[in-house]
């Protein structure tokens, strides 16, 4: 990691004593490529490193390698390019810094290093706390130049130069797999998946490859244990599974957001996985019209299920509302999906990191979808209105679930049997597997929609009855206007039994 321009205001006297906050007297900053020079639309990661003058037990001072948390990052020079949310860079992980807090030590050992004698107990690894960020992603603009980047801390700043070079040695490898334009199997709902295609806000951070909506086989192949490795060069290009239900009164509309990883600044206790699957079901009342009417949508972030309404008829039950719905292009719902974990909210959601109205991820950087029939590419960690594709579910991964190719090929693993509750239909075959097959970080953490659960549900839903019987679902969890008609029985479901086959 290269030292660049660093500079800070004079160094102000440390409080001491018990309680007391240790100041911070100096910040210096350093980007990673060294030498601080990139590519247009590439990336570089600044961090930066606090100090602060902290006595030992003889009463000498010493220089100190403090907490950074709390570091607030600017761009300086306009169109120069984005900055990502904060981050804990690299070099957090492998040193040890004196906590600032009013818990902090009285004094530092003798040897004046951190983490020795009896104060191991009040020294912080920030491998176990990843709210100390001292870094963000820098994403170049295309336009060549130099552009200042601006750390500030309790009064003292760092400012780090980097330059915009076309002819700057790449960072980012190039992508192996390019796929053609889809030929799509005849479906009468397709149309109808168009029409509502969500608006995706998808936030990017200091993985932004992995933020990327991707398809399964982005990579070339269906193994899922080796598209945590492939992330770099498999293709980017953008593509979103959809499924269709419907009953005599509603269309249900199931949306799918694959990515190769779930990651996070420090990988411990599962908190990182191989592959991530996460999503959304809107509800579209039939009202006569060619695409009905819009009423419900509800998204899936980390096991638990967040609903939104268009029609303020429908009030909520066991789910409570989160917020309206608000739509791009008058169909067309917006959601944000987070960045790292890949949780899906409605973009009025208060959790939601994303204005519509501006245009602005407000955390940080981020990339925008919108279906157009064309599997695109975004062009940097922070573009705009990315094209991207549809994927029929029932042929990419319900068919290989159950005929066995999914388990030879290496996509699925496990053995899951579905049980609906409430004595609804079930599905033809005795078991499923139960998720996509991951060993990189964490051991087959990511589940296709058929194992979708609600922790706040499981009273009412079974695991996998929310995606698989979406009608039912729905009922269960919101009150319908009385004065309509509300149908749990499928015209077309072909994930579930039809009505008098015969259940297993």
């Amino acid at each position: 990691m290269g030292r660049l321009l660093l500079r800070c205001a004079a160094a102000l006297l440390v409080g001491h004593g018990a309680g007391a906050q240790i100041r911070v007297s100096q910040i210096t900053a350093s980007t990673e490529p060294s030498g601080g020079v990139v590519r247009p639309f590439e990336t570089a990661m600044v961090q930066v490193q606090v100090y602060g003058s902290v006595p030992n037990d003889a009463g000498e001072p010493q220089r100190t390698r403090l907490e950074p948390g709390g570091v607030a990052f600017r761009l300086l020079d306009r169109e120069g390019g984005w900055l990502s949310k904060p981050f804990a860079g690299s070099q957090t992980a492998a040193v040890r810094l004196y906590p600032r807090g009013p818990k902090a030590p009285r004094a530092l050992p003798a040897s004046g290093r951190p983490g020795t004698g009896r104060f191991v107990a009040g020294i912080l690894d920030p491998g176990a706390l990843p709210t100390l960020r001292d870094s963000v992603l820098f994403t170049a603009s295309g336009r060549a130049g130099e552009y200042r980047i601006e750390a500030a801390l309790d009064g003292q700043t760092a400012v780090v130069t980097l330059r915009v070079d076309p002819h700057a040695p790449a960072s980012r490898p190039p992508e192996k797999v390019s796929f053609a334009r889809e030929r799509h199997p005849p479906d009468h709902y397709r149309k109808l998946a168009e029409h509502y295609a969500p608006y995706v806000a998808q936030e990017t951070w200091f993985d932004p490859k992995a933020d990327f909506l991707a398809r399964f086989d982005f990579d070339g192949n269906w193994h899922g244990d080796d598209n945590w490795d492939s992330t770099p060069t498999g293709s980017s290009q953008a593509y979103v599974y959809y499924a269709v239900m419907e009953t005599g009164t509603h269309w249900f509309l199931v949306y799918n957001f694959f990515h190769p990883r779930d990651y996070d600044e420090r990988c411990i206790a599962g908190t990182c996985h191989e592959n991530d699957n996460e999503g959304l079901i809107l509800t579209v009342r039939k009202d006569g019209s060619r695409f009905g009417r819009l009423q419900v949508m509800e998204t899936l972030a980390h096991n638990r299920i967040f609903s939104y309404r268009a029609d303020h008829r429908v009030q909520g039950g066991l789910h409570r509302f989160a917020g309206d719905i608000e739509v791009c292009e008058r169909t067309h719902p917006v959601v944000f999906v987070e960045s790292g974990g890949h949780g899906v909210f409605g973009s009025k959601d208060r959790q939601s990191g994303y204005s519509l109205d501006s245009d602005t991820f407000t955390g940080g950087a981020g990339v925008t979808y919108r279906y157009d029939g064309q599997a695109k590419r975004p062009r940097h960690p922070n573009d705009r209105r990315v094209g991207y594709e549809l994927l029929p579910i029932y042929e990419q991964w319900w068919k290989r679930a159950v005929d066995g190719a999914g388990r030879r090929d290496r996509t699925f693993d496990g053995d899951c049997v579905y049980r609906p509750l409430g004595d609804r239909p079930g599905i033809a075959s005795p078991s499923l597997p139960c998720s996509f097959l991951g060993r990189a970080k964490a051991r087959n953490r990511a589940e296709p929609f058929w194992e979708w659960f609600d922790l706040s549900t499981r009273a009412v839903l079974a695991r996998g009855q929310w995606g698989l019987d979406p009608a039912y679902a729905v009922s269960r969890t919101l009150h319908f206007p009385v004065e309509e008609p509300f149908s749990l029985d499928y015209l077309f479901n072909p994930f579930l039994l039809r009505a008098g086959d015969a259940k297993r």
